[in-house]
């Protein structure tokens, strides 16, 4: 691309504020689609979107050393784990400093996104237009479509996911019940914490299928974030071995706490980062159990050959990768799966992009600023992408890097290593790009 092309951006969420913040540097055209009245995706607390999956205690589990954009730095004042109103605050900071919000409309999101025989993108939007655009960035989210097991058997009391609590009183009221939270991630986590507080006289029980590994967020005083970091120098395979030797003298084998033995190594699934869960368990105030075995009215029976009565179940089980606007014949992802080129770019599709779609750790923030970056340079011409088939190549060998040693479950299917994954960009995978563009640019004066 030699000319500046129009862009549709989908989203106004941290992905989609990020891709705009680069396009914007480079003075390329775009307007960003929100189908809500505010910025901020997952970090508007009350959406009215719906899409937010914030609930009312939420803090962040990255410190803010690790979450800062290197464009625009948190500021100091904030807590170590910011609360969600310090990070929409943050990202309201963003948008009015670099001048984003003038790029973006409002209330009106994207029905359909159709592309051209010829290329470029025919996009309807909530408005009714019908409009055209050169290219296509999607940073529409993955955490909005509730994923809920399909456990056999039926639960004839109250059933909520995670995406829906926002706290002991809505949206139903969690006081006095016997609870069930099934799952162990960090939503899960803070969840069972909060109602399992004896104020609350709640009999909260929480549910594992994999089980999973606790990590602190505070080692020696610190965020734990802040002092360990992978290195794109060492195998990431022998980083995780010497990890996996230290961290269980920081107490993170759930067995400690009552909890089922994991079916994984550490650093094989997603651990949980929880202060006060070990605690709850330890002190009596949560029960573990393994996985649900079947739903039979309001009983509820586990693999150990246990059951017990439950008024109510959270459902804290994860999210599909869903693209509302496209045909699924299109694009789509199924079992959370989609073939992207650094996590970012469909082969055959040389005017989409996807940003924000890979579960980064330990952050999301630098990494979503490290694909805008490189879109940037794609949609002014500097950055080139490879041929197809070696495009296909590489998607094989990244996802056995960054996946390989992951359990399979739809929840990992786009893990990434941030800090092997911003060196792949920054020093092999940009630099290779600008000569392919360089090498194409001579091509065609030559021709």
């Amino acid at each position: 691309m030699t000319d500046r092309p129009r862009v549709a951006v989908i989203g106004a969420g941290i992905s989609g504020l990020t891709a705009g913040k680069m396009l914007g540097d480079y003075d390329v055209p775009y307007t960003t689609f929100e189908m809500s009245d505010r910025i901020g995706g997952n970090w508007a607390f009350g959406n009215p979107n719906g899409r937010s999956s914030a609930y009312r205690s939420l803090h962040i589990d990255t410190s803010k050393h690790r979450l800062s954009f290197k464009d625009f730095p948190i500021p100091e004042d904030y807590p170590e784990f910011p609360h969600h109103s310090d990070i929409k605050a943050y990202l309201d900071a963003y948008a009015d400093t670099f001048g984003l919000l003038e790029h973006i409309e409002f209330n009106n999101g994207v029905v359909h996104a159709r592309r051209n025989s010829g290329g470029g993108w025919q996009i309807d939007d909530q408005a009714g237009s019908t409009l055209q655009f050169d290219m296509l960035v999607v940073a529409n989210g993955h955490h909005w479509d509730a994923r809920w097991p399909d456990f056999p058997g039926t639960f004839t009391g109250q059933a909520i996911h995670s995406h829906y609590y926002i706290d002991p009183q809505t949206p139903a009221e969690l006081t006095g019940k016997r609870i069930l939270v099934v799952g162990l991630g960090n939503s899960a986590a803070d969840i069972t914490v909060e109602l399992s507080s004896r104020a609350l006289q709640n009999r909260v029980t929480l549910s594992t299928r994999s089980s999973a590994w606790i990590v602190p967020k505070y080692i020696a005083g610190r965020p734990g974030d802040k002092l360990f970091r992978t290195t794109p120098y060492l195998p990431l395979s022998w980083q995780r071995k010497a990890v996996q030797v230290l961290m269980p003298l920081m107490g993170t084998d759930p067995r400690l706490y009552g909890l089922p033995e994991p079916n994984h190594k550490l650093f094989e699934a997603h651990p949980t980062q929880s202060v006060e869960l070990p605690l709850r368990l330890g002190s009596g105030d949560v029960i573990p159990k393994p996985n649900v075995s079947l739903l039979d009215g309001d009983v509820v029976h586990f693999e150990d050959g246990t059951s017990d009565v439950f008024d109510a179940i959270i459902y804290a089980t994860g999210y599909n990768i869903t693209f509302p606007f496209f045909d699924p014949d299109l694009i789509s992802a199924p079992g959370n799966q989609i073939r992207l080129y650094k996590r970012m770019f469909k082969p055959g599709f040389n005017d989409l992009a996807f940003v924000g779609f890979a579960q980064a750790v330990p952050t999301l923030f630098p990494f979503v600023e490290c694909q805008a970056r490189l879109l940037a340079a794609y949609a002014v011409g500097r950055y080139a992408l490879p041929s197809v088939a070696e495009m296909e190549r590489v998607i094989d060998s990244d996802q056995q890097l960054h996946t390989g040693h992951c359990t399979d479950r739809p929840r990992h299917t786009q893990q990434v290593d941030y800090f092997y994954y911003e060196h792949d960009i920054r020093a092999r995978e940009l630099p290779a790009g600008i000569k392919r563009a360089n090498a194409r640019t001579a091509e065609s004066v030559r021709v």
